[in-house]
């Protein structure tokens, strides 16, 4: 399974084209809208979100509500490509000239880019935003329909937020107060704390980061391989998590905490129960052993760096008269960390249902949880 996305963010839409989904697969259009809902909500988002109201629309490999084994095409209409139309058609006479960018952004992809493809700052900025992140939603929410239909669940957690750390639980009261939440955690005390710190940085023209959590449970044991480098299940996990903008770590179960420890601390033991099958007394390897799932929830850290568009801009050079100036302010966020969570809680889902159509690949939905099924009651017995 793959998928391809385009667009630029002010384009006229995004597009993505995903390949392998088995045949007969259920879509759930709402859920899909709802899921792109949320990854424009939380505190501290900024005034593109007032204009988009993401919504998918399905043009191929979808009949009748369910897949067709074709490739699925599907967009996402950008509302404010109408403000943009002159300065981004594809057409030669579009207008270069009044929304041209000469002064890098520290801590965007700016300079890089333009250096690297030897073109103008905007066409950089355009597809290096972060914009581009509601197709891999999309795409992702798909890959979380299929997790779903064999009983995994993916849920996530803001767990810090400008260096100051939430109190966690794993109760289904707590998980529930995430969900109710609008910074997607379940320590109220740590939100007014965030709140503080927002507002804060707006006064102060300044971003916030965030640490971010994603647990994906009941996932089978064997998800993944030690065979070779490229098809370990935390090494797809970590690429697919620092592919996101602003992401600058990953980690799983204790992560760096495993460092500080001795083996005896760090390791998890082993026990069997009949009618269960072998499992962990605990989980801080985060799900994961030898680059393969291990049968406990995969637990996911994320390290999101402050959003590098400053409303107080960091210095930086003209690149057609190499002076010193203030960089550029495009339009942008100030803290977008709820945010940020659901894209990785998507980008993490999708790597998941790709590794697990590698291992019960299937051309019909129906064999594909069938083959499921089957390989969880051989857990339970050998």
């Amino acid at each position: 399974m793959r998928f391809l996305t385009a667009g630029e963010s002010h384009g006229p839409k995004l597009t993505g084209i995903i390949e392998g989904l088995p045949a007969g697969m259920p879509i759930d259009k709402q859920k899909i809208d709802e899921t792109l809902r949320r990854r424009q909500r939380g505190p501290g988002r900024g005034g593109r979100m007032k204009i988009e109201a993401d919504e998918i629309v399905f043009t191929a490999g979808i009949r009748a509500g369910k897949t067709t084994g074709a490739p699925v095409a599907l967009e996402i209409i950008n509302r404010d490509f109408p403000n943009w139309e002159t300065v981004m058609t594809w057409q030669e006479q579009a207008d270069v000239e009044s929304r041209k960018v000469v002064a890098p952004r520290p801590g965007h992809a700016d300079l890089t880019g333009a250096l690297k493809y030897r073109m103008e700052i905007r066409n950089v900025l355009e597809r290096a935003s972060a914009r581009e992140t509601a197709m891999r939603v999309a795409i992702g929410a798909i890959a979380r329909q299929l997790l779903e239909s064999v009983g995994m669940e993916v849920r996530g957690r803001v767990t810090a937020l400008g260096g100051v750390h939430a109190r966690l639980e794993e109760s289904e009261a707590y998980w529930q107060a995430v969900s109710a939440s609008p910074w997607l955690c379940g320590d109220t005390q740590a939100e007014q704390a965030w709140e503080a710190r927002l507002t804060e940085a707006r006064q102060s023209g300044e971003s916030l980061g965030g640490v971010l959590e994603v647990q994906i449970l009941h996932v089978p044991a064997g998800i993944g391989s030690y065979v070779q480098w490229d098809r370990k299940l935390d090494g797809r996990l970590a690429q697919a998590v620092l592919s996101v903008q602003a992401m600058k770590g990953v980690s799983f179960g204790l992560g760096f905490e495993a460092a500080h420890e001795v083996g005896s601390r760090v390791h998890d033991p082993i026990d069997y129960q009949e009618g269960t099958g072998f499992f962990r007394s605990r989980n801080h390897a985060g799900g994961i052993e030898g680059g393969m799932s291990n049968g406990e929830p995969l637990i996911i850290h994320a390290a999101m760096k402050p959003i590098p568009t400053l409303y107080q801009p960091l210095p930086t050079v003209r690149m057609d008269t190499k002076e010193q100036t203030a960089a550029s302010v495009e339009r942008s966020d100030i803290c977008a960390a709820p945010a940020a969570l659901i894209v990785v809680e998507h980008v993490t889902a999708w790597v998941v249902a790709e590794m697990m159509l590698e291992k019960f690949s299937a051309d019909s939905f129906s064999e594909f949880q069938q083959a499921v099924h089957t390989y969880r009651e051989y857990l339970k017995t050998v």
